[in-house]
């Protein structure tokens, strides 16, 4: 027996409703690609949104961005999955970082350690240089 999700990612920018004029798909991207500016993460924690359990079950629902069988806690065919992920992982400016940052920010260790300036320097420097070189 299949249980429906009790989240799922929004449809395709075009078909979304809109929230003071912006689609939540748009809404949604434009703070997923925020994650990957180190010091925006460090006000995250600073800040103990971090360590919210609400924020932090909506970082794993965010995950639909790098495969859209996270975050939904069941199995979905997999031609659609591909198609769903092509059809999101496109609209990222940066997916590389982002879809990192994404990965990290689901373990505890990471988003306490993302309070060192020392550690946010050195997502930084390597954000930096991995955007230099492509």
């Amino acid at each position: 027996m299949s249980t429906a999700p009790t989240t799922i990612p929004p449809p395709p920018p075009e078909e979304d409703d809109t929230y003071a004029g912006h689609t939540r798909f748009t809404l949604e991207l434009e703070f997923v690609q925020s994650l990957s500016n180190p010091s925006y993460l460090n006000h995250l924690a600073a800040s103990k949104t971090l360590q919210d359990p609400c924020f932090v079950a909506y970082l794993d629902y965010l995950r639909y961005f790098a495969s859209p069988m996270l975050g939904l806690g069941h199995a979905r065919i997999a031609n659609y999955d591909t198609l769903l992920w092509q059809e999101y992982v496109k609209y990222l400016s940066y997916p590389g970082p982002t879809l990192r940052v994404l990965e990290l920010l689901q373990q505890e260790r990471f988003r306490n350690e993302v309070l060192d300036p020392g550690v946010v320097e050195a997502l930084a420097r390597e954000w930096m240089d991995a955007s230099s070189k492509h």
